[in-house]
């Protein structure tokens, strides 16, 4: 297996905890709620959807898949009423500012280090293909920062969007739609606890328990609620589907750089985890 091959898979616990701590962290809603956003749910919506612009409901939960659309529409497009994308942008990397500063603080951000990992997450992205990736595309329609810290935030969100618009297109392409790829992946034990999985996604009890029924009538679940030995195989071909969609970037970087920016990559994570990144009774022990 190539280096390109080995940090897809380990993508998630090295590099996507630097982007999506940002969706825990208390400056993130102080944000963009100061420009103009209600608190709760909107904030994540509306600050992730925004570089896409002042899209619809069926746009937002179609790009982010596991949430359940009558949650999302709650929320967009009110949201661009109350403040439009340009200034939840704006609000959000001042957020991401604050909240690495906290997590990682000044001198860790100001560190050769940090500025050396910037510079070789940003020369990956230039291994993003935009075809079929909406979401992606929107982030990389943006203007980068100036921060190393900032603009090693913005190109681990842009390879994180890329590789999740990939993850879609696996997910669609074996027949799960996004309330059975957020149960099969709980399932996984390697994600969200049920609970907090179903309160964040908008789920009822209803919706799981019906989405469950159907799994182990198709044979991907059992009578526990766990995967089938189907259920693991699909779980790993999706796996192996969104890896080989995600290797361009690091092919593009190639071995060498590709593997010192892990090197530099996972102690940041690691801190900033250690720093209470992510509160507690959300994840599964195996994330």
């Amino acid at each position: 297996m190539g280096e390109a091959s080995r940090v897809t898979g380990r993508f998630r616990g090295t590099f996507d905890v630097l982007h999506s701590l940002t969706y825990f962290a208390p400056e993130t809603e102080a944000a963009l709620t100061g420009a103009g956003l209600r608190p709760g749910r909107m904030t994540y919506f509306a600050g992730r959807a925004a570089p896409m612009g002042a899209v619809g409901p069926g746009v937002v939960a179609a790009t982010f898949y596991n949430f359940n659309p009558e949650l999302v529409a709650r929320h967009i497009p009110r949201a661009w009423t109350l403040a439009t994308p340009e200034k939840i942008i704006e609000a959000r990397f001042e957020a991401v500012d604050a909240t690495l500063t906290r997590l990682l603080g000044k001198e860790t951000l100001g560190s050769d280090e940090v500025a050396e990992a910037a510079e070789l997450a940003r020369e990956a992205t230039g291994g993003c293909q935009v075809d079929g990736r909406p979401l992606y595309a929107g982030h990389a329609g943006l203007d980068w920062p100036s921060e190393p810290h900032l603009v090693l935030w913005h190109a681990i969100t842009l390879l994180r969007e890329h590789r999740g618009d990939g993850h879609i297109a696996a997910l669609v392409a074996n027949g799960l739609d996004g309330l059975a790829a957020l149960v099969t992946h709980t399932a996984t034990g390697k994600g969200f606890l049920p609970a907090a999985a179903k309160a964040s996604r908008g789920w009822s009890d209803e919706q799981w328990d019906n989405a469950a029924v159907k799994l182990r009538e198709q044979g991907i679940l059992d009578g526990e609620g766990g995967l089938t030995e189907a259920g693991n195989d699909l779980r790993e071909r999706l796996e192996v589907a969104t890896n080989a969609a995600s290797t361009g970037p690091w092919e593009h970087l190639g071995e060498e750089k590709t593997k010192r920016l892990h090197e530099l990559c996972g102690p940041l994570s690691r801190q900033a985890v250690e720093a209470g990144a992510f509160p507690a009774n959300v994840f599964s022990t195996g994330r």
